[in-house]
């Protein structure tokens, strides 16, 4: 089978972690191995880089130091997970990747398009995702859900205000109207199965 690495986008509380799963285990059905990491983290050393981005103050990094933070830990990511479980075939299914950084750092952080990408030619040798599932709902649904997941505890990249997400989310519609191939946009405002049922359908060609 042909391995594929698949990306899920999205600003906070859309659902990406629950469709991770629910999406793996749909393609596991099918037959596929499935491996489901997430950004920053998946190995040893970007989970140590991740524990100083998301704790903190809001203050504590500039975006530049966030995008050189995120690009560092991403090529352990790359380098140690993702690389390998491709090579052996598998299908890669992570929560986040380099659109996120271009969509938080960048288009929320005004750190250029242009910087972030050579951080990832370097990083990352360029990885790519052969998919990436961006999940959008209204951002008061959004806040609401995060609230809810939260407790009223947020992390540093989920305590900003509504602007920032709003510039976020803005980013990621930008990215996906300049690159149809690769990018789908996923409703999120339907039940689990339905967005579940949806991601799959967004995945037909590459199945």
């Amino acid at each position: 089978m042909t391995a594929r690495f698949i990306t899920l986008e999205g600003s906070e509380g859309v659902g990406k972690s629950t469709q991770l799963v629910r999406l793996a285990d749909a393609l596991r059905a099918r037959g596929h191995e499935v491996v489901t990491t997430r950004e920053p983290g998946g190995t040893p050393g970007a989970e140590a880089i991740r524990k100083l981005l998301m704790t903190g103050d809001e203050d504590r990094w500039s975006p530049r130091a966030e995008a050189l933070l995120f690009a560092a830990a991403r090529a352990d990511h790359v380098e140690k997970l993702i690389r390998p479980a491709l090579a052996r075939g598998s299908w890669v299914l992570c929560d986040r990747f380099i659109d996120s950084t271009r969509a938080y750092q960048g288009g929320a952080g005004d750190v250029s398009d242009a910087e972030i990408l050579a951080l990832h030619a370097i990083g990352s040798e360029g990885l790519w995702p052969d998919r990436t599932l961006v999940l959008r709902l209204p951002g008061d649904e959004s806040s609401a859900r995060t609230a809810r997941r939260d407790g009223g505890e947020k992390d540093r990249m989920g305590a900003r205000d509504p602007g920032y997400y709003a510039k976020v989310t803005s980013s990621f519609e930008t990215f996906a109207a300049s690159d149809a191939n690769r990018f789908r946009m996923i409703e999120a405002t339907g039940s689990e199965d339905e967005v579940t049922a949806h991601l799959l359908a967004a995945l037909d060609d590459l199945l």
